[in-house]
C-alpha cells in the first residue's frame, strides 16, 4: 500500500473541544499523518466538523442566530483552533457543504432502489411544552437496561447499548425538562441492517489481528446483541433534506416518491461518515478552483442511473475519486481514528451503508461501475478524563483548546497528550502528572541537550559544525544504540501505538544526554581537540536527527530545532538501514543556539490552573 488515507472522528460543531477530544481522535491522526509523510509516503488527511442535529438548531437559538450562520462561526473558531495546535489537515470540511448533502441524498437513493431502505410509521415522542418531536438524542430516562438515569433516547453513554426513546423509562424533554410528552406516529425512512449482520461479522472477525481488541469488542458485542434495522431520517429542519429530489422506484415496484416524508432530513449519523468522502470531494473542488480547472456540477435529474451520476461530476473531481472508489484506489490504505463511543456506527452503521450502495452498484451495472472503500484501519480510544471525571463546560471542569493555549505553547499539550493516549483504558488528566512530565521530558531531556550541545558549539567552536577526529568505539555504540530505537520507534508509529512510540522517542533523547555525559567534550577539548571535535560532531547531528523524528510530535519546536542546525523542515524521517543517521550536517556548517526552548512548569503556576480549572475536588 504505497498512499495512506486518514480521518478522524468529525469534531461537532456546538462548542469547542476539550483536551479529550484531541486525544481520542484528531491528534494521534495527525502524529500518524505526520509520520506517514515523513516517510515519503502520499498521505491525505481528512476531518470536518459535524453541523447537523438538534444540538445545533438549540445552540444557535439561544445565541439568536440562524443554523447556518452559527456552524459557520463555529466552524471558523475550530478551523482555527485545530491549526494553532498544530493538526496537519488537508482539508477541514462541513458537514453542511453542498458536497455532502448531493452525495448523503445520492447515497439513499442508491440504497432505495437496491431495496435497502423502507419505509415505516414510527411512534415519536412529542413535547406538548416545546410543541415539536423530539430526536432520540433530546428525550432522556432512565435506561432499561443499566439503570443509568441520564441515558440519552438513541444510546445509554453508560452500558452503550443502542436505545429507543420509548424504551427510556420515566422520559422527559431535553429541551425543557418536562415529562408532558406523547407519544406519536411519523414516518421515516429505515436502513435495513438486520440484512447485513454476517456479512459484517465476517468482515470485523477479519479484522480481529489488525484492530484493537476495544474496536473488534465493541462491534461484534453490537452484532451479539442482534442487529436491529436504523431509523435514518429524523423530524428536523436543519439537515440533508430527506425529499430534495424524487425517489426512484425501489425493486417492488413502489411509487416513485415516497410521501410523507416532506420537511424531514437524515438522522445526523447517517450523514455525518459520508462527509469523510465528501470532504475529500471538497478538498479536490478547492484544488481546482485554485488551479483554475474547476466546472460546476449542477445537481443531476432523479432519473439520472448513480454510475452515470458519478461520472458527471466532471474532470477536477476525479482527484477525490482516486482516494475513494475501487479499483482507482486499491493501493490506499484508509486508516480511521475515533473514541470508542464512535465506534459503532463506524464498524456497523456506515459500513453498512458502503456495503449496501457498493451491492446497489454492482447490480445496477453489472461489476463494471466503482465502488466505495470500506476502513482498512481502525484506531479506536478510550477516554481523556479530568482527575477521574468528565470534562464539563458548565461544571468549570478541565481544559478546552483555548484556554489551553492561552496558558502553553502547543507543544506542551501535544507531548503529554500523545504519551498519555488513552489506548488500553480510560486515562486522566492531572495538574501535578502533567507538571513532572513536561517538565522531565521536554525541559530536562530533549531542551537541556540541544541547548548544551548549541551553546557549546558557538563558545568553543565558533557556531560551525567541527572537522577532524575519528569515530571511537563509543560512536560505534550508540550508533548501534541509536538505529535499534529508530527502528522501535518507527515500528511503533506504523502500528499505532502512541504511548509506546513516545517512550521510545523520549528513550532516544535520553541516548543524546548519556552520550554527551560520557564523550564530555568540554573535558576533551583541553587534552584532544580531535575527540572533542568528534563529539561536538555527533552531539549536533543528533540535534538534526531529534528534529527529524520528533517532528510528527512537537512540530513548532522540531522546526526551531531544525532551523537552529540550518535544516529544511519537515524533513525526511532517517535511513533504517543505517545509512547517514549520524552524519546528516557537513562539517563547517554554521549552526545556532535557539531560545530556551521548554521553559519548566512551576508549581505556582499549577496551583493558579487547578483553582481555575478545578482539581480532584471538583
Amino acid at each position: 500500500m504505497s498512499r495512506f488515507l486518514i480521518t478522524s472522528a468529525l469534531p461537532y460543531i456546538n462548542g469547542i473541544k476539550h483536551l479529550g477530544t484531541l486525544a481520542g481522535s484528531m491528534l494521534p491522526a495527525d502524529v500518524y499523518a505526520r509520520f506517514q509523510r515523513s516517510r515519503g509516503r502520499e498521505t491525505l488527511y481528512i476531518c470536518a466538523t459535524d453541523e447537523h442535529g438538534t444540538p445545533t438548531e438549540l445552540a444557535a437559538a439561544e445565541k439568536g442566530q440562524d443554523p447556518a450562520t452559527f456552524c459557520a462561526e463555529q466552524h471558523r473558531i475550530q478551523h482555527d483552533l485545530g491549526r494553532r495546535f498544530g493538526l496537519s489537515w488537508d482539508h477541514f470540511g462541513r458537514s453542511s457543504s453542498p458536497q455532502n448533502h448531493r452525495l448523503t441524498q445520492r447515497f439513499a437513493q442508491q440504497l432505495w432502489e437496491a431495496g435497502f431502505l423502507e419505509e415505516r410509521v414510527t411512534q415519536q415522542v412529542y413535547s406538548v411544552v416545546d410543541k415539536r418531536f423530539l430526536p432520540d438524542r433530546y428525550v432522556i430516562g432512565t435506561c432499561p437496561h443499566c439503570g443509568y438515569e441520564a441515558a440519552r433516547g438513541d444510546q445509554c453513554e453508560n452500558c452503550t447499548r443502542v436505545l429507543d426513546p420509548a424504551d427510556l423509562i420515566k422520559p422527559r424533554s431535553a429541551v425543557s425538562g418536562s415529562t408532558e410528552i406523547e407519544i406519536r406516529g411519523s414516518k421515516h425512512l429505515f436502513l435495513r441492517q438486520s440484512l447485513f449482520s454476517a456479512k459484517l461479522r465476517a468482515w470485523i472477525e477479519g479484522k480481529r489481528d489488525r484492530w484493537p481488541l476495544l474496536v473488534t469488542s465493541i462491534a461484534l458485542k453490537w452484532l451479539d446483541e442482534g442487529l436491529q434495522d436504523r431509523g435514518i431520517t429524523r423530524d428536523l429542519e436543519w439537515g440533508v433534506p430527506v425529499n430534495a429530489f424524487e425517489w426512484g422506484p425501489n425493486p417492488d415496484g413502489a411509487t416513485p416518491a415516497i410521501e410523507g416524508l416532506a420537511g424531514k432530513v437524515f438522522y445526523v449519523w447517517f450523514d455525518a461518515p459520508i462527509e469523510y468522502i465528501a470532504a475529500t470531494w471538497e478538498w479536490a473542488d478547492a484544488k481546482a478552483v485554485e488551479s483554475g480547472t474547476y466546472v460546476s456540477v449542477e445537481s443531476p435529474p432523479a432519473e439520472m442511473k448513480y454510475g452515470d451520476f458519478m461520472g458527471a461530476l466532471g474532470v477536477q473531481n476525479s482527484e477525490w475519486q482516486r482516494w475513494w472508489q475501487l479499483p482507482s484506489a486499491a493501493d490506499v490504505t484508509y486508516v480511521e481514528f475515533m473514541g470508542k463511543d464512535n465506534v459503532p456506527f463506524h464498524t456497523v452503521g456506515f459500513p453498512t451503508t458502503v456495503m449496501g450502495v457498493n451491492e446497489g452498484i454492482v447490480a445496477e451495472s453489472g461489476g463494471h461501475a466503482p465502488t466505495w472503500k470500506l476502513v482498512d484501519e481502525l484506531k479506536g480510544f478510550n477516554w481523556l478524563d479530568y482527575y477521574g471525571g468528565r470534562f464539563s463546560t458548565s461544571q468549570n471542569r478541565g481544559v478546552f483548546m483555548d484556554q489551553a493555549l492561552e496558558l502553553l505553547a502547543p507543544d506542551y499539550w501535544r507531548w503529554w497528550i500523545t504519551a498519555n493516549t488513552p489506548e488500553t483504558s480510560d486515562a486522566s488528566f492531572v495538574w501535578e502528572q502533567f507538571q513532572a512530565q513536561v517538565n522531565a521530558d521536554l525541559a530536562d531531556v530533549l531542551g537541556n541537550f540541544v541547548n548544551r550541545i548549541l551553546k557549546f558549539t558557538e563558545t568553543r567552536f565558533d557556531g560551525a559544525v567541527p572537522a577532524g577526529g575519528a569515530d571511537s568505539p563509543l560512536e560505534e555504540r550508540l550508533h548501534k544504540d541509536v538505529l535499534a530505537k529508530l527502528r522501535e520507534l518507527t515500528d511503533h508509529l506504523e502500528g499505532r501505538e502512541f504511548r509506546k512510540a513516545t517512550t521510545a522517542l523520549r528513550q532516544l533523547w535520553v541516548l543524546g544526554n548519556g552520550y554527551l555525559t560520557e564523550a564530555a567534550p568540554w573535558t576533551a577539548l583541553k587534552t584532544d581537540p580531535d575527540r572533542a571535535a568528534v563529539a561536538v560532531r555527533t552531539g549536533l547531528n543528533l540535534v538534526a536527527l531529534f528534529a527529524k523524528v520528533s517532528e510528527p510530535f512537537i512540530p513548532f519546536t522540531c522546526e526551531i530545532i531544525a532551523g537552529s542546525v540550518g535544516e529544511s523542515f519537515p524533513g525526511r524521517w532517517p535511513d533504517l538501514t543505517g545509512e547517514g543517521v549520524l552524519s546528516i550536517l557537513e562539517a563547517g556548517r554554521k549552526v545556532a543556539a535557539p531560545e530556551v526552548l521548554f521553559r519548566k512548569v512551576e508549581d505556582s503556576q499549577v496551583a493558579e490552573w487547578r483553582e481555575r480549572f478545578g482539581g480532584p475536588e471538583s
